[in-house]
C-alpha cells in the first residue's frame, strides 16, 4: 500500500506509485533561465518532477547565473548547455514543456512538438543586460528570485490538481 502526503493545499498524493512528472524547460540559449528553472523544479519538487532544460542555439553556461545559484545553495557549474532538437530526435517525452523567454524574444522561443501541455513564463535574459558587473549581478539575482517563485508557485499548483 502506498504512503499518502498531504500536500500545501490540501492535495492527496501517493508517493510511492506515481512516477516522476517530465518537464522540459526551453529558451534560446540554455545558458541561464532554463537552466535556473531546471535546478529549482528539480530541488524544490522533492522527486515528484523531473526537470531538464535545452536551447535553440546553445551557448556556454553564464559565470553570473552559476555565481547566483551558488549563492543559494545549488551547484550548476558542471551543468552543459543542451540542444532542444537533440531531446527531440533522442524521443524526449514530457508532460510539461515550459519556455522561458522573455517577450522581446518570444519570436525566436522554441516550440517543442508533440507534448500534452505548453507554459510559457516570461523571464529577463541575463545575457542581455547592461550596466556595471554590480548591477548586472544584481539583476540576475532579481531574475533568478522571480524563476524560484513561479517554481515554487507552479509546484503549489500541481499538488491541488
Amino acid at each position: 500500500m502506498p504512503k499518502l502526503y498531504f500536500c500545501s493545499r490540501f492535495s492527496l498524493f501517493a508517493s510511492s506509485d506515481m512516477a516522476p512528472l517530465k518537464v522540459l524547460f526551453v529558451c534560446v540559449h540554455n545558458s541561464a533561465r532554463s537552466q535556473m528553472a531546471e535546478a529549482y523544479l528539480n530541488h524544490l519538487g522533492e522527486g515528484r518532477f523531473e526537470a531538464e532544460s535545452a536551447g535553440l542555439e546553445p551557448g556556454e553556461l553564464n559565470p553570473r547565473v552559476v555565481q547566483v545559484m551558488k549563492e543559494d545553495g545549488i551547484a550548476i557549474s558542471g551543468n552543459q548547455t543542451k540542444s532542444v532538437f537533440d531531446m527531440f530526435k533522442r524521443g524526449g517525452l514530457y508532460s510539461y514543456v515550459v519556455t522561458v523567454c522573455d517577450e522581446t524574444s518570444a519570436e525566436k522561443c522554441p516550440i517543442f512538438p508533440g507534448t500534452s501541455k505548453r507554459l510559457h513564463w516570461s523571464f529577463a535574459d541575463p545575457s542581455s543586460l547592461i550596466g556595471t558587473e554590480a548591477e548586472k549581478l544584481e539583476r540576475t539575482r532579481e531574475i533568478r528570485d522571480e524563476i524560484k517563485l513561479k517554481v515554487k508557485s507552479w509546484i503549489d499548483g500541481q499538488a491541488a490538481v
